[in-house]
């Protein structure tokens, strides 16, 4: 599952030259709108199109984790709608939710920054980069 992961992960980096979430959306024709929701995002699959809808109230930085993440289960389980939730999908462990946070990771942090940063505690890592630690250890230990 991993290693598969983490192919898939360069070959979308790859094929739309950037590790941005939204710039890959856009490149592999999955449709997205920040609007107004009463969670954090959503990822459905309708009428043979993708969809990820993000809360237009969570700070970019968030916006950022929660689309790698929905784009995760837009490229990994297409035909299947999750829904993120602060607190709840972060930490689920269900296979389908460790993947889209291991897509969204492996998207958002760089072998090299991971490189760059090995003397850090996964505390540390969380600090800086503001994603939580339970994320930052699925990172570094997949």
């Amino acid at each position: 599952m991993n290693r598969n992961i983490k192919k898939i992960v360069s070959y979308c980096k790859r094929k739309a030259g950037t590790s941005d979430p939204f710039a890959i959306a856009d490149q592999f024709g999955i449709l997205y709108q920040i609007c107004d929701l009463q969670f954090e995002g959503c990822y459905m699959f309708l009428k043979n199109h993708r969809y990820i809808f993000i809360n237009q109230n969570l700070p970019e930085h968030e916006q950022h984790l929660v689309m790698a993440h929905e784009l995760g289960h837009a490229i990994l389980h297409r035909k299947e709608n999750c829904y993120f939730i602060r607190n709840k999908t972060l930490l689920l462990n269900s296979k389908k939710e460790i993947e889209a946070n291991l897509f969204a990771m492996e998207l958002l942090l760089s072998d090299s920054f991971l490189e760059e940063y090995k003397e850090f505690t996964v505390e540390q890592i969380s600090r800086l980069t503001g994603y939580h630690k339970r994320l930052i250890e699925l990172r570094i230990h997949n």
